[in-house]
Parts: structure tokens; sequence; C-alpha cells
């Protein structure tokens, strides 16, 4: 989260005395207004407001019918969740390599296209926009889904499209780590009338056909589902949150771009599919080596780091899915399934050495909207001070 106000205490302060804080209501409706605020926003058919970014992933994969006999081809840089949305839907996630743009490599993905593969999940981490003409072109080719995960790139775009609009269906988060935030929180975002249908059934299954007229129009028969369905509090933090977006990503982009003119004279900038739709968050380095990196962001101290450190976020440190551990009960697990046995990954020895070597000899440097110039030079000033003494 980077910015925060009495705008949203207010909102809550409203909710709370309405005493409605359940999503379907007739006082405050915070949270359809947010969802009417998101498609105008991002100028999509349809969204909807779930508990968080693999909320919204899960219930597209869901929508999609991926299931058992299914491939889903993900890169090896993203969160783990990506991974798990794939799983749980009984689909078997496929690991690609990633290029110099810290995103799939379009290539090395049609290289892992086999006869079960549905879907390609293209990731904007850290921001940064995939190569989406790359991806749909190789979709088209293959007779592929595009399923984005835009978890980490909220208001970003590609080449004028908001990222999360551009495949059939997209997924952003609200977590306190994303561009806005309400804590947690997730969206789907379609412009297909199907895929809406379904991911609304499953997103709140429990609920759906019992409050409000939240079924009208949907002609997609009742499934079992999950629950994901999103509160009144989240939406009233996140619709002014939503306000706030344009300038979030306004003054990010304004700072690194500041930035990278200082550094780019000494350094070289990581590559960018399109540094105008890129969301300004992480401004990426690239060195020769590890050492040169480690070197660099110990002298930044905690003003960078390694993005190869970041656990989590690198397919070697997805423990479940590196132990084909799918779920609790192997009855339920996509796994050992008879339709993926035969095709499961041996994902332990699995190298992706692009992924592997970029991400250990770059260095990521957050960017905060709210640094003034003076920041900006003191930041640079410091770390050249700290360089000349090692």
């Amino acid at each position: 989260m980077y910015r925060i106000g009495k705008e949203e205490a207010e909102e809550v302060t409203k909710v709370l005395a309405s005493k409605n804080m359940f999503k379907i209501n007739d006082v405050n409706r915070e949270c359809e207004r947010f969802e009417e605020e998101l498609r105008e926003k991002f100028s999509v058919s349809h969204s909807i407001f779930v508990t968080s970014g693999f909320g919204a992933l899960t219930s597209a994969l869901t929508a999609i019918g991926a299931g058992p006999g299914d491939e889903i081809i993900i890169p090896a840089y993203t969160y783990i969740a990506t991974a798990m949305a794939v799983v749980a839907c009984g689909a078997i996630p496929v690991i690609c390599d990633i290029d110099e743009t810290y995103t799939i490599d379009v290539k090395k993905a049609e290289e892992k296209i086999t006869e079960r593969t549905k879907a390609i999940i293209p990731v904007h981490l850290q921001g940064f926009p995939c190569n989406m003409d790359a991806v749909l072109a190789l979709a088209a080719k293959h007779n592929l889904l595009v399923v984005e995960d835009a978890c980490q790139a909220d208001g970003g775009s590609y080449k004028g499209r908001r990222l999360g609009t551009i495949g059939i269906a997209g997924a952003m988060s609200f977590n306190h780590f994303k561009i806005i935030s309400a804590g947690e929180g997730g969206a789907l975002l379609t412009n297909d009338d199907k895929i809406f249908a379904r991911s609304l059934i499953y997103q709140d299954a429990c609920a759906i056909a019992f409050f409000g007229n939240q079924l009208d129009g949907i002609d997609e028969p009742q499934f079992c589902g999950s629950e994901f369905r999103a509160n009144e509090v989240s939406a009233a933090i996140l619709r002014m949150q939503l306000r706030r977006l344009d300038g979030i990503l306004s003054d990010l982009r304004k700072n690194k771009a500041k930035l990278t003119a200082i550094l780019s004279k000494d350094y070289k900038i990581g590559k960018s599919n399109d540094i105008e739709g890129d969301c300004g968050t992480i401004l990426p380095l690239v060195f020769d080596d590890e050492e040169s990196a480690r070197e660099f962001a110990a002298a930044f101290e905690n003003e960078a780091f390694l993005p190869i450190d970041t656990g989590k976020h690198i397919y070697n440190n997805w423990t479940a899915i590196m132990e084909k551990r799918g779920a609790f009960n192997p009855l339920m697990d996509p796994f050992k399934h008879p339709k993926n046995i035969d095709y499961v990954p041996d994902y332990k020895n699995e190298v992706y050495p692009v992924t592997l070597s970029l991400l250990a000899k770059s260095v990521f440097i957050p960017i905060n909207p709210d640094w003034t110039d003076e920041d900006i030079e003191n930041i640079v000033d410091g770390f050249r001070k700290r360089a000349a003494n090692k």
C-alpha cells in the first residue's frame, strides 16, 4: 500500500454506522459500486470483487473449464499462488523460463505446448508488462486461452490496454503489498459473458442464489464452488483507493524515470516490454554476476534487493509444487489423478537457467511515489558515498 487517508476512514465509518457489512444490501452497496467503478476504470464488461488475487485466478481458471487432463503454462518467476490456482482446479502447472524482461519467455512457452495444454498465464510480476502481442499470437496459433495474472500490476498497461483486460480473463490483487489495497482483496475482469457467469457462481456458490438478484440474466447451471465473497468494509476502502490509482501510478513512473536517468549512466537497466505501461514499482538493474549485484545491493542497504532472494516467487521454492502435494487428501490431488499422473513434470529436476541467472544478477530498487527530487538525490548520494568507502 502506498497511500491511504481520511477518505478511506470516512467511507468505512459510513459502512459501520449503517450496520450493513454484507456484500448484498440496499444501503451503501459498496461492493456493487466498486465493481461498477472497476468496469469503468478498466473498460471491461464484467468485474467481480473477491477476497484475493488467488480467488480471482482460481475462479477464472475454473470458468474456462480447466481440470484433470489439462496443462497450463506459467512462468518460473511468479508468486506460488499462480501455480496453486492451477492445482486448485485439478490441472497441472507447466513451468516455463522467463526472458530478460522478467516475464514469461513466449518462445520457450511454445516448446512446452502439448495436446493437453489448455491455457497460458502471463504474469505481470512487479508491475512489468508481459509481451502480450506475442502471448496472444501464441495462443491463437495453438488454440489456447489466456488468463492474465495482473495481481502485482494494478492499473498497469500494455500498448494502452490495462493489464488484466487483454486475455479472456484477468486477476487483480489488493493485498497489503499491492499498488492499491484494503489489506486483502482481489478482482476478476472479463469481457466474456460465460466466463463471468461461471466465475460468479464459483466464487460464491454458498450465497449466489440466495441473496439479491445476482443470478438475473445468468443461464449457466449452478454448481458447487467456493466462497471468495468480499465485504462492504473492504469495498469502501478500495473505492477510495481506486480513485488514487492513476495518481499513484503517475508518481511511481515519474520517480522511476528520474532514478533511471541517473543510474543508467553507470548501470544496465533491465529491459521492458512497455516502459510506458510499466507500473513503475521497481527499477531493475542488471549486473555481470551475482557477486557484483550483491555488492551493489549491500551499498544500498534496505533500499534494494536481489529478486533471487524472494522465496516463494521463484519456482524452486514452491515447496508443495516441487514435492507434488496438490491436496491433503490424495484422492483430491491432481498430481495423482489418473488423467494427469503420466504427465506430471519432474519439477525437482527441472532447471530454468535464465530465471535463476537473471534473478541472481539483478538488483531491484523499490520506487516510492512520494519521493521528492531531493529524496532521489539523497538516495543516489548515499549509495555513492557507501560505494566509495568499500
